[in-house]
């Protein structure tokens, strides 16, 4: 998610024409597996485990927010003319402050997420709007702000540190309808990993930090959350995870999801399925313009129905979707990992995301994927035991 600024085109150089012909001819390698309908097949691999769900769930969301993050506010005219098909990381810069950050460094979105994570892994279980707000005061650096989050988000932070309950701070967010929480609530459906009344529930108490709980935006965050915990149970597959969205979730936001899984489903590609939404989804003129939350939502559940939960090809398709890329792949990828796992992510995405980590001096966090992966996965198990506990002691009470 980003302000948006004047585009310009490329320049028009014979070096410039040299370097995108260059670069499309290394994206071009870049294949989706394909069924005969055009739908991305899942690889036959075993059953992921939960621990490596919650790995693909954060590795996705990472990649493909850092992917995406590049071409962030471009339209998927100029992202075909510029690389053919994205599948990799590049370096970029956002707004206007001179840092051309390391190929693989995500975005505020991310930082976001990792503020969150953080206060799981300390905690070892469900956090509050409470427990955020102490670690926002705690790790979020001074020199951070304008580097690496959005503007009104140093607006939030200073209401943080007076006295004012948690749970009220995002009624003074001017943007309530956006993505914002959408694309970094993943953490608190993975600690409520199979439990989508409590994954709400959590996700509308820790989202009033960023935006009013009877707001659009946390509505479809909800939806998020529906699906990454939906994903994370037994045997899920592509159609319960949907089919627990469209049950679970505001009868609106229901409605409008179907029409984008409609769509993929007479779509064979991304190409054709970014097309489809031109008439749709348009809007320009204003602040975030982009990145309204129905908007980059619907978008990321046909993305993950059109490839069938692959985290690979969902982080690529959305990045080379248009409009709010990184959002979007943030949570397409995010959910398709989640049910799938990390098998099919390149671990030269890995490697390059952990590096552009540690090179990075204003994130809030260093941790690895792995790093951050297993800490949240720790933090569930002891959630766990600790509810077999309170069932050992009270089920013959």
């Amino acid at each position: 998610m980003l302000m948006p600024t004047p585009l310009t085109c490329p320049c028009r150089s014979s070096t410039a024409r040299a370097e995108l012909t260059a670069r499309r001819t290394r994206n071009s390698a870049w294949k989706p597996q394909l069924s005969t309908r055009g739908h991305s097949q899942v690889r036959k691999h075993a059953m992921p485990s939960l621990h490596e769900k919650f790995f693909g769930c954060i590795a996705a969301c990472h990649i493909g927010s850092a992917m995406g993050a590049a071409v962030e506010g471009w339209p998927y005219s100029r992202i075909e003319e510029t690389y053919g098909t994205l599948a990799d990381f590049q370096s970029y810069e956002h707004y206007g402050n001179g840092w051309k950050r390391e190929p693989g460094t995500t975005e505020d979105g991310v930082e976001r997420q990792k503020l969150i994570i953080t206060a799981i892994i300390e905690k070892q279980d469900r956090v509050t709007a409470e427990d955020v707000r102490r670690i926002w005061l705690r790790d979020i650096k001074p020199e951070s702000i304008g580097m690496v989050s959005e503007p009104f988000e140093a607006e939030l932070l200073a209401i943080a540190r007076t006295n004012i309950p948690a749970r009220d701070i995002g009624k003074y967010c001017d943007y309530s309808g956006l993505v914002t929480f959408s694309r970094s609530c993943h953490p608190v459906a993975l600690i409520n990993a199979g439990c989508i009344p409590d994954a709400v529930a959590d996700i509308l108490e820790v989202g009033q930090l960023y935006q009013v709980a009877n707001g659009r935006g946390l509505k479809w965050a909800s939806a998020v959350g529906i699906a990454i915990a939906a994903a994370t149970t037994p045997g899920a597959s592509v159609d319960t995870v949907l089919d627990a969205v469209l049950s679970h979730t505001d009868p609106s936001v229901a409605a409008e999801i179907s029409r984008g899984l409609a769509l993929a489903d007479k779509c064979r590609d991304f190409r054709e399925l970014r097309a489809a939404f031109d008439g749709i989804y348009s809007g320009a003129g204003i602040p975030y313009a982009q990145s309204y939350a129905n908007e980059v939502v619907t978008k990321a559940f046909a993305v993950f129905k059109l490839v069938r939960g692959n985290p690979r090809d969902a982080v690529v398709a959305a990045v080379n979707f248009g409009r709010d890329t990184d959002c979007l792949a943030a949570v397409a990828g995010g959910i398709s990992g989640a049910l799938s796992g990390a098998a099919d992510i390149p671990q030269h995405w890995i490697d390059q995301l952990d590096r552009a980590t540690k090179l990075n001096p204003y994130t809030n966090s260093q941790r690895t994927l792995r790093e951050t992966a297993d800490g949240l996965y720790e933090a569930f198990r002891a959630r766990l035991k600790r509810l077999e506990e309170y069932t050992a002691v009270m089920k013959n009470a």
